[in-house]
């Protein structure tokens, strides 16, 4: 404890120098911590903002062939390769849309309506029917309701035909299939009558066992592609495991850019610690003189960059938590990331890689103040 307090003592004697050497460690902790909060983040938003098509196939025609649309012979051939797994197959298009004295543009999405349910939940109301003159309006359509005048129960007129919104979807968030949430979803024999279009722009296979994805394909791409590419295969499990490489990957680039801030903050506390041991020789070789062993003054110097990055990252890491909310706040749109404990995370790696700096920085000096010496110590001036 003698030792911890001599190197607390010469800490709080040179205060303005050590202060400046503590707000290098807290830039640096801050900036790892939140730079790591902020690549993370973006990680979660995408699995939030993705929703769970893990356990999808998605298939559509290939470039130049059927006018690029999929038959209903062509849809009936992927229902029979993919065995017990569910085929649903889709057309989608833009249009205005008026409710009331309201008109606006939404999106279309054409089902099969006995298929809706396989693909999409209802959070209010009921499913359409096939030959019914109902539809189902997105989450986010129906929380604007009071700028667009959708709604449970209203009537949409779409090309001078009218709907009603017999149900409310619940939030799906992005996919690669389809994003419902801000569109309207009608039975695709109302489609087809509409926009006197048979065919349809894809199909979607929702796989029941995510291990049969490769086997599912496979016997697509047998089926449906023996003689020439009529169709395109694409798994979207592979696309969400590209997005989330790429987000980790931003993470570690983000991280290692708050590392370099604290390498500088290192050097900074190496810098201090050899003025420190160059202003104290003679009290190095007073310790020498009497009994201090080599081992105990290099420790009296490594508590001193202790205490240095003990305050740095403490400080570091308070302020982290604070810059990580508003940085999730800001750059990501929802704060309630920087809760996530991989989000935490960051700060605790953040602090400890502060301390670790810091001790790290000392050893150099320690070593040199316990080389000195004893006699020629004494006779500095």
């Amino acid at each position: 404890m003698t030792f911890f307090d001599l190197a607390r003592r010469n800490v709080s004697r040179h205060w303005l120098r050590s202060t400046l050497a503590v707000i290098g460690i807290v830039i640096g902790v801050i900036a790892i911590a939140s730079l790591g909060i902020m690549g993370n983040s973006i990680g979660l938003m995408f699995g939030d903002m993705v929703s769970d098509v893990g356990d999808t196939i998605i298939v559509s025609p290939a470039m130049g062939t059927g006018g690029g649309k999929l038959t209903e012979r062509q849809v009936a051939d992927i229902t029979r390769a993919i065995g017990s797994n569910v085929a649903i197959p889709f057309s989608s298009t833009a249009d205005r849309i008026a409710v009331g004295d309201k008109e606006s543009a939404a999106m279309i999405y054409a089902i099969p309506a006995g298929d809706i349910p396989s693909l999409l939940k209802v959070e209010s109301g009921s499913y359409p029917k096939e030959t019914g003159a109902g539809c189902l309006i997105g989450s986010q359509l129906a929380a604007n309701s009071r700028e667009n005048g959708l709604k449970l129960g209203a009537r949409v007129r779409i090309g001078g035909e009218t709907l009603r919104v017999v149900g409310v979807l619940e939030e799906r968030g992005m996919g690669f299939d389809i994003n419902p949430d801000y569109a309207i979803i009608v039975p695709y024999s109302w489609y087809s009558n509409h926009y006197n279009e048979e065919d349809y722009d894809q199909v979607i296979v929702k796989v029941r066992d995510v291990n049969d994805i490769d086997a599912v394909k496979e016997s697509i791409e047998q089926r449906m592609n023996r003689r020439e590419d009529t169709v395109n295969v694409m798994d979207t499990r592979g696309i969400l495991e590209s997005i989330f490489a790429a987000a980790d990957s931003i993470t570690v680039f983000l991280s290692g850019i708050g590392a370099i801030s604290l390498i500088v903050a290192g050097v900074s506390i190496l810098n201090v610690m050899l003025m420190s041991v160059t202003e104290r020789i003679k009290e190095i070789g007073v310790l020498r003189s009497i009994g201090t062993r080599r081992s105990e003054v290099m420790r009296m110097f490594i508590y001193e960059a202790l205490l240095l990055g003990l305050a740095g990252a403490a400080i570091g890491g308070v302020l982290s938590f604070v810059t990580g909310y508003a940085v999730t706040a800001v750059f990501v749109g929802n704060p309630d990331y920087l809760f996530n404990p991989t989000s935490l995370l960051y700060i605790v790696f953040g602090m400890g890689f502060g301390v670790l700096t810091s001790v790290a920085s000392g050893l150099y000096p320690a070593w040199k103040a316990a080389q000195l010496n004893p006699i020629q110590a004494l006779r500095h001036e």
